[in-house]
């Protein structure tokens, strides 16, 4: 019987698919490039297109749009420490993967997850919850830990040979990284990483958006990556660049209602101002941009020059660190 699998790359996701296999099914996979992973260039395609071809599967992909943002931003179960909707993001892609298991004519659907690997979405209940949730119960393969997990339809039905598969259970990777040498699996990714959204920082800043009533999207969430983030009144954020190419990135990424800001005389950051063209809030802004200069004069006023959504010049004593640091968003 077929089945499809989702394959992020990582160790996990690749072993359950070699499992699967040797237990008899024929496996195709679909991978997830969601906008919060680390490594921002690939999104996890390059590592599920590497495990794909050690497996010799055809892959197949799913970009996580504006219905994966709306979720990010009301999930139903909740979130976990930080910004993370766990379930939610998992129920979103098993949903995905039924639509496409049926496209396909798949009969079932493999998972990396391993029992208590993590304490929000990998316990035995929160798997249960994530295959009702997606309209897949008993449907669901997790050959790493279906030996501590109850029989599924496909190893009911036969279509599976159920003695094949696992019992790993809990943090560790030692099971894993065993299987692996068996196997001959040696080109996997570090579990160093993850999603972004774990991350107090950037979970803060996305916080920020959602309380500020900010919709989430592709555009929003990815200059949460740039800069230093400073909330100057419930209506005005700014973004200030921490060097070049992060101040080139302002520049590319401003849109026609942004405000960008830049010392005229002195080396310094390039600062994108979201919300506003009220002369004070610009002003400290500017005073902001001038504090993180070099080399500035600090009892001197200086140049800023302001472009975008509004063109002039503003002369501003620039702000202290101690000062700036009431404005961060997150702390510093």
């Amino acid at each position: 019987m077929k089945a499809l699998a989702l394959l992020s790359g990582g160790l996990d996701s690749t072993l359950a698919v070699k499992v699967a296999q040797e237990a008899g099914a024929e496996v195709e996979a679909i991978n997830f490039p969601i906008p919060f992973l680390q490594s921002p260039d690939q999104n996890g395609i390059g590592n599920a297109a590497n495990a794909a071809k050690q497996l010799n599967i055809k892959l197949h992909y799913h970009i996580c749009g504006d219905d994966y943002l709306q979720m990010i931003g009301n999930p139903a179960h909740g979130y976990g420490k930080r910004m993370n909707p766990c379930l939610d993001c998992r129920i979103y892609t098993f949903k995905v993967a039924a639509q496409k298991m049926a496209e396909i004519g798949a009969s079932f659907l493999i998972s990396g997850e391993v029992l208590d690997q993590r304490p929000n979405s990998q316990r035995s209940d929160a798997l249960d919850i994530t295959s009702r949730d997606a309209g897949l119960k008993g449907l669901v393969l997790r050959p790493l830990s279906a030996q501590l997990l109850r029989p599924t339809i496909p190893e009911e039905e036969g279509w599976i040979n159920r003695s094949r598969l696992l019992g790993i259970k809990g943090r560790g990777r030692n099971d894993q990284i065993q299987l692996a040498a068996k196997y001959g699996i040696t080109n996997y990714p570090s579990p160093a990483g993850g999603c972004l959204l774990t991350n107090q920082e950037y979970s803060l800043k996305v916080k920020d958006l959602l309380e500020h009533n900010i919709n989430l999207t592709m555009n929003t969430i990815h200059l949460l990556r740039i800069g230093r983030h400073l909330r100057l009144s419930p209506e005005v954020k700014i973004i200030v660049g921490k060097d070049q190419p992060e101040n080139e990135a302002l520049k590319k990424m401003a849109a026609p209602e942004h405000i960008l800001l830049e010392l005229a005389d002195f080396a310094g950051p390039i600062t994108m101002v979201i919300g506003t063209s009220e002369q004070d809030t610009l002003r400290l802004a500017a005073a902001i941009t001038a504090g993180f200069g070099s080399q500035v004069p600090a009892d001197s006023e200086i140049k800023v020059n302001v472009s975008g959504a509004v063109n002039k010049a503003l002369y501003v004593k620039p702000l202290s660190r101690e000062a700036i640091r009431n404005y961060f968003i997150y702390a510093v």
